[in-house]
């Protein structure tokens, strides 16, 4: 997703110095101490075990692909302030999705515009031929957006491709772009690419304005049009963003087809958000049967999120990661020197409630790893004795609530009841720097019985998962204190609490 309201007043004269001069580092990068601020990872508010960028701003996940043992995480990034600007790819690896090894900068703008957001795969075939020495390449299918001031339209967004021989280390960019030109659409943007198996061939899932639109190509060069996707019951109060197409299997063996549309504006709570739609794919369209919107994620946290490629299919998962923050007020967080962490890694799995197919998104077992203490509380009333925390817990009746507060009397309330889920972060710390920030936000219970909360607490991040991810609530909170107590109304007064490690101290447990 992007943010195309940052303008320079002189394009031709102050873009173009800024990218040509970064044009010669595009297979280098910065080196983190090369960014001129200072980040300790130990700052108010700073994530402990979500991703955040070393420092300045990133949004989008981009390019999450693995490759020989490493999980590749590139985002939209501008390593110059904490707003958004001319976008770069930022870069960081992982062996287990949850400790993180910063990375420099992947993709810097050029002449051609800045690198927004996109995907990458590993073509293991060969089939773009830019492969070398037996090397597969890791090839990045990202979107140039060039801002002209004497384009009345104000728009020029192109699909082009780069590619990497040494892990993502360097890149080249491929000297024929764009691969897929722009046929006068201003929201042209997102490529996310797969390989399907039945057509041997690549899939290219776009963003055109309102739709997905779909392409075919044999080499991820030369790309031919396929269909759209657009129904007319969907969500679209803003423009269509980030998409993503992807089998998945239920419990039985029953396989349906996926697709993730990021939305901006138009949550069902406000701002962005991603909705998803089951159904079929025959190698040129995707159907559904449904008419029902349905919400990845009900807190309004969780944007632009994509699943990574190639992860080995002994595996089996699909792995999901989003951005946590909403266009509302994401350039407004009170954070520094960095704006803007992921949500924690998810894995997406099909289930069906009431002859109707849904994604539940869970916590993925690698998180395990972070545990420094467990321990079973017999009580309605839990102080925590550190800021890192999980819980899980057990309701005992149809409505429940649960109130989280410090210190200092901020206090967040999570509770169903009249067959709504409520979560209010109005009295949670900070909350007016964005008139949006304080709102209590609402869903539907859609008739679950709710047997298992997960709560993960963070220094500025609630999450929350009913039911193993069959409905999951991502929140930002900036309490003016570390969150210290829990008091449960509705709860079995048996609750499990892990204590979590920091993946940036010096001390965390090996990997």
């Amino acid at each position: 997703m992007k943010k195309t309201t940052f303008l320079f007043s002189k394009f031709s004269v102050v873009l173009l110095i800024f990218i040509l001069s970064c044009k010669e580092q595009t297979s280098h990068g910065k080196k983190e101490s090369e960014l001129d601020v200072t980040h300790t990872y130990e700052e108010a508010y700073r994530p402990q075990y979500h991703f955040s960028p070393p420092a300045n701003w990133m949004n989008d996940p981009n390019g999450m692909v693995y490759f020989d043992g490493e999980y590749h995480l590139f985002y939209q990034y501008y390593p110059d302030d904490t707003i958004w600007g001319p976008m770069h790819w930022g870069h960081a690896v992982s062996k287990d999705l949850v400790n993180w090894e910063n990375l420099p900068i992947a993709l810097y703008p050029d002449e051609m515009g800045y690198i927004f957001s996109g995907s990458a795969v590993v073509d293991f075939k060969n089939t773009s031929g830019l492969g070398k020495d037996g090397k597969a390449p890791m090839i990045a299918i990202y979107t140039y957006h060039l801002e002209e001031e004497e384009n009345d339209q104000n728009y020029q967004q192109t699909q082009a491709i780069a590619y990497s021989l040494d892990k993502g280390r360097t890149w080249t960019k491929y000297e024929d772009n764009p691969v897929l030109p722009n046929p006068g659409i201003k929201d042209f943007r997102d490529p996310k690419v797969m390989w399907h198996e039945e057509t041997q061939s690549w899939i290219m899932s776009l963003a055109i304005k309102d739709k997905i639109s779909f392409f075919t190509s044999k080499n991820l060069i030369d790309w031919e049009y396929l269909s759209d996707f657009n129904p007319e019951w969907a969500a679209y109060g803003g423009v269509w963003e980030c998409p993503d197409l992807f089998p998945l299997t239920t419990d039985n063996g029953q396989e349906k087809w996926c697709l993730l549309v990021s939305i901006n504006p138009g949550g069902p709570n406000g701002g962005s958000a991603t909705q998803y739609f089951i159904g079929d794919f025959d190698g040129k369209n995707f159907t559904t049967s449904s008419s029902e919107i349905k919400w990845l994620d009900y807190g309004v946290d969780n944007y632009a999120g994509v699943t990574w490629s190639d992860v080995p299919q002994e595996d089996g998962r699909k792995l999901f990661l989003g951005w946590m923050s909403n266009w509302l007020y994401g350039q407004e967080v009170p954070t520094q020197p960095w704006r803007s962490a992921m949500t924690l890694p998810r894995s997406l799995h099909l289930y069906k409630h009431q002859e109707e197919f849904y994604v539940a998104s869970k916590p993925v077992e690698e998180l395990k790893k972070i545990r420094s203490d467990s321990r079973i509380l017999v009580s309605s009333e839990i102080n925590f004795e550190d800021e890192l925390i999980e819980l899980e817990l057990t309701p005992n009746q149809d409505e429940f609530k649960l109130v989280f507060s410090n210190d200092d009397g901020d206090e967040i309330v999570f509770q169903k009841s009249d067959a709504l889920f409520k979560f209010d972060r109005s009295k949670s710390g900070k909350v007016d720097f964005n008139e949006e920030f304080g709102k209590i936000h609402e869903m539907e219970d859609l008739n679950l019985s709710i047997e298992k909360i997960q709560v993960f607490i963070d220094r500025s991040s609630i999450e929350i998962f009913l039911n193993e991810g069959q409905l999951v609530f991502t929140q930002l909170v900036f309490p003016n204190s570390p969150i210290s107590n829990l008091k449960t109304y509705g709860i079995n007064n048996k609750v499990s609490m892990h204590t979590l490690h920091s993946i940036w101290s010096d001390d965390k447990p090996t990997p």
